[in-house]
């Protein structure tokens, strides 16, 4: 599959005119949850040529294959492909979008040229807010928890959703750094006792593809959830967001990079 995916890529870039800088997975298989069936979650970084940016109208800055977009060859049904263009991805990195500095931090990398995604890795530190990540991963536990409740079923997938979200908030707690993706690393943060038991248990059944498990007492994790969800939100509000501003900066990496790529 990763063969296939780089060719996708590369088809991206003959059939839009574009440099794919960064392409890596986001999904289960980069999170540590995936099991046979599961998807191919891809996530890359594009730049245009220099005319494209020479525009008075504001321009498409998102592609989407199969969902939006086409090829013209046939795309594995499993891959689920979205990438950003550059100065879209420099604005959220500017205002330190989770889901951006995660593609980052993903072990699961397909395509990686340039120096451009290396900048912005060393960049990670200063831009990282962590307010910004805990409020993110609150609204997804949230929202995931509330489908649990509403369903009333242990769906497995949607559980490590949410422990892995409430992980990363505790790791920014306890060490105020970007936690790492995978939930394997994230869940080393909780001491030993019935609740890292019932999420390994969790972690186990959804790798042999068990979509739903009522052999544990959930109410464990149920208790820990609305607990951590309560702290976190009480520790996020008393965060400063203010940043120091790398606009500057950021513009003059998008420049570099339109030098570095098409000259």
């Amino acid at each position: 599959m990763k063969q296939q995916i780089r060719e996708v890529l590369k088809r991206i870039e003959l059939e839009y005119d574009v440099q794919i800088l960064f392409a890596c997975d986001a999904g289960s298989r980069a999170l540590g949850f995936a099991d046979q069936e599961s998807d191919y979650d891809i996530r890359f970084i594009y730049v245009h040529k220099l005319n494209w940016y020479l525009s008075i109208d504001q321009k498409k800055d998102v592609l989407e294959l199969p969902k939006q977009d086409t090829l013209s060859i046939e795309i594995n049904p499993l891959l689920d492909m979205s990438g950003w263009e550059l100065t879209k991805t420099l604005r959220l990195f500017r205002k330190s979008n989770p889901s951006l500095i995660e593609w980052l931090q993903s072990n699961e990398i397909y395509l990686q040229q340039y120096s451009t995604i290396e900048k912005m890795k060393a960049m990670t530190g200063n831009i990282f807010s962590s307010k910004s990540f805990i409020i993110h991963h609150i609204n997804i536990a949230k929202r995931n928890f509330d489908v649990v409740l509403a369903k009333k079923e242990g769906n497995i997938k949607l559980y490590l959703y949410i422990l892995r979200s409430i992980l990363t908030g505790q790791w920014i707690v306890k060490y105020g750094s970007v936690p790492p993706v995978e939930f394997q690393k994230l869940i080393q943060i909780l001491s030993p006792g019935q609740v890292k038991k019932a999420a390994l248990k969790l972690l186990s059944a959804k790798q042999v593809g068990e979509p739903l498990l009522n052999d544990i007492d959930l109410t464990i994790i149920d208790d820990f959830i609305v607990k951590e969800i309560d702290f976190l939100e009480s520790y996020a509000k008393q965060l400063s967001k203010s940043q120091p501003d790398p606009t500057n900066t950021l513009n003059q990496l998008f420049r570099e990079t339109l030098e570095e790529v098409w000259s």
